[in-house]
């Protein structure tokens, strides 16, 4: 039912009625002398038209049912020894199928039947190697263009990744806090000056980077935590647990994102402290957990493209997606852990 409802039965139609439009005549190359008498060439030209479209057609979708379940792309080889079993048993059962069909039927006899289904094996052998050719040729154009299209997304994937992080209300709240702190704390107005030198270091030297380590990235995600508890104190409440994966890989900045989103989406109060958790679920995951108490915020302010952005360069990254979880009493996003190297 799956291959069914991929085929296009108006095209289908079309290229039946012009596979007959051929066929029929066709048989005058084969049996001029049918010609002499108009109720014989119209019989002939019928057989004909029906052989060429069991011939052509029904090769044609054996082979593009084979390419949907064996792909060329992923195995050559198995598909090209399937689609000259396919040739070999359907050609000969379509033939004789119709012989049976005529004879039987109509009490017209084809003749030789062993004659016609070696010259019928050997003109679908030809048929079916240019059917294949123009199969996988699309395939491998499909591929390209797939190849391509992943390419230019995770360009603009990267792209996004940068303009997200060096925003203007990140940049906004760091300035205020740091306003604070140099007339109440100016030891503490250091390091955050510093904290903060850091966190835009790491945006600059990671924007042309694929992956980095877990530990390259929490130290990212820490001096990040710092400016924000600068602003939030104990409102904000961070617990990390992922001793002995520090060397998996991940997208640069996937945590961080995480974290703003989840601080910029959930009320943060003295009453309502916001606790996010990062952990690694069986080894293979790492997992961002945080409460859920959502508030509103303007559209503007809430465009979507950090969670979108971490699917984006996990879909060119890794087979295994981004799993999210939303609500009700927590938000989670699973993030698979990388094992490559950088």
């Amino acid at each position: 039912m799956g291959y069914l409802k991929t085929i296009n039965w108006k095209r289908e139609l079309k290229e039946i009625a012009l596979i007959a439009l051929i066929g029929g005549p066709s048989v005058y190359f084969w049996c001029n002398t049918c010609f002499n008498t108009w109720g014989i060439a119209l019989n002939a030209m019928t057989i004909s038209a029906f052989q060429w479209v069991l011939l052509w057609q029904g090769n044609a979708h054996v082979s593009t049912y084979l390419t949907y379940k064996i792909p060329w792309l992923e195995n050559p080889g198995k598909r090209f020894l399937w689609g000259v079993i396919g040739v070999i048993v359907y050609t000969p059962l379509a033939v004789y199928g119709l012989y049976l069909a005529l004879k039987y039927g109509f009490d017209i006899d084809m003749g030789d039947i062993k004659w016609t289904l070696l010259i019928s094996v050997g003109i679908t052998f030809v048929i079916s190697f240019f059917l294949n050719s123009v199969e996988f040729l699309k395939n491998w154009k499909k591929a390209s263009l797939d190849a391509e299209r992943l390419k230019k997304e995770q360009m603009e994937a990267k792209y996004e990744t940068l303009k997200n992080q060096v925003n203007p209300h990140f940049l906004f709240n760091s300035l205020n806090a740091l306003t604070n702190l140099v007339y109440e704390d100016q030891d503490q107005a250091a390091k955050f000056i510093r904290e903060l030198s850091k966190v835009y270091r790491y945006v600059l030297d990671t924007r042309a980077q694929e992956v980095v380590s877990l530990k390259t990235e929490m130290e990212f995600v820490n001096s990040y935590l710092f400016l924000q508890k600068i602003r939030f104190d104990e409102k904000l409440q961070l617990i990390i647990n992922i001793e002995g994966f520090e060397q998996k890989m991940l997208p640069p900045m996937a945590i961080q994102m995480l974290i703003e989103n989840a601080i910029k989406h959930n009320v943060i109060a003295e009453e309502e402290p916001l606790t996010i958790r990062i952990e690694i679920e069986n080894g293979e995951k790492l997992v961002v957990r945080n409460n859920f108490q959502k508030k509103k915020i303007p559209v503007d302010e809430s465009s979507g493209m950090g969670l979108s952005n971490i699917k984006s360069r996990y879909e060119f990254l890794s087979p295994i997606p981004v799993e999210v979880v939303d609500g009700p009493s927590e938000f989670i996003v699973k993030l698979p852990l990388l094992a490559f190297e950088k």
